[in-house]
């Protein structure tokens, strides 16, 4: 039996979201949720059985494969660059500083991508695989349904400089969060906090906790945001000098479940990494509302997700001849085949 998502807020909730941004996602006429309605109608079953798969030797994977959508968007546009390997004409994202031996659930894409070629040969680029994979694992764990706008190409370039440079830090304050998401277009203070709302789930590496715990800032003393008993919780997990590469629990209440509870921890001083507790803990801050708002009410919460995910995914998407639909999200299209797509949708190759 082929996956069929269920929502997990109110029927009544979930029909009235979606009503709402369906029309929000028609907003950009280049991409349309039906845009595989005719070429690939089983496209979003063969995703979501890939991950429900996955997710039975994985916990990690959803969240996994929700990151690396984020780290896809915020370098040149949801272009499904992050997935290419080294190449002889460019240098491969995932070796960037904030990529490297971080990223994660290449496999899984893989199996994904080939999956598809075998349905639908030619026909679904990779961007547009990630950006569903990243909804269904936002609804598989506990999260909101959307209709996902679609109709992205795949770059035939990756951007490792830029990838260094244009993804946010763990370690940054909340002025450089903001110009970080400025930067690629997201410049909404509901864009920062609701997409930040993804480490509701999820794990980081101590490297990136650390110096809060022993030498915030160079103070050669913890962070003061936070709370004394997380600070000794994190410090028994993340030792001075210890394996930087363990990881932790973004959210230690519910670590596999897409809820509120990171906004909870926020306000109790239990953000695990820098950049998240600079939303609540910046005095003046115009993000502590938001905080507070999403902290509250799961229904705000999902809202304001939703309509940050469409407007990244919207980011400077490749569309029409740009761009190709790649046949294995790895690699480039050998330049002997050339993907030709009509204005139903429908490609074929030459």
């Amino acid at each position: 039996m082929g996956f069929s998502p269920s929502f997990s807020c109110s029927a009544m909730g979930a029909l009235i979201l979606g009503c709402l941004l369906l029309q929000a996602s028609n907003s950009n006429a280049q991409l349309r949720p039906d845009f595989y309605f005719r070429t690939c109608p089983s496209v979003f079953s063969i995703i979501g059985d890939t991950i429900v798969e996955e997710l039975r030797s994985d916990p990690r994977i959803a969240a996994s494969i929700l990151r690396l959508h984020f780290h896809d968007c915020f370098v040149r546009g949801c272009d499904a660059s992050i997935l290419l390997d080294n190449s002889t004409s460019f240098r491969t994202e995932k070796d960037a500083a904030p990529n490297a031996n971080s990223v994660r659930g290449f496999n899984v894409i893989d199996r994904m991508k080939a999956a598809l070629e075998r349905a639908c040969p030619r026909t679904v680029s990779c961007a547009d695989m990630l950006t569903i994979a990243s909804q269904i694992s936002v609804l598989l764990s506990g999260g909101p349904w959307w209709p996902v706008p679609l109709g992205r190409r795949d770059s035939v370039e990756a951007f490792f400089d830029l990838a260094n440079t244009a993804l946010p830090s763990p370690f940054f304050n909340l002025t450089q969060l903001k110009a970080a998401f400025a930067d690629v277009g997201l410049n909404r203070a509901s864009d920062l906090v609701a997409l930040s709302g993804g480490h509701t789930f999820g794990k980081a590496q101590c490297q990136f906790v650390t110096p809060r715990l022993y030498n915030f800032n160079g103070t050669n003393r913890p962070d003061p945001t936070l709370n004394p008993t997380y600070l000794t919780e994190l410090r028994r997990l993340c030792p001075r000098n210890g394996n930087g590469t363990v990881l932790v629990d973004f959210d230690s209440v519910t670590p596999t479940a897409f809820d509120r509870q990171y906004y909870t921890n926020l306000r109790n001083g239990k953000g695990l990494i820098q950049s998240d507790q600079e939303l609540f803990s910046t005095p003046g801050a115009d993000t502590i509302p938001l905080v507070n708002q999403y902290s509250s009410s799961t229904f705000v919460f999902f809202r304001a997700f939703v309509e940050a995910m469409i407007r990244m995914g919207n980011l400077r998407p490749l569309t029409g001849t740009q761009g190709e639909i790649r046949q294995n999200c790895r690699v480039v299209n050998s330049r002997r085949i050339r993907v030709v797509e009509n204005d139903e949708g429908a490609v074929s190759s030459i």
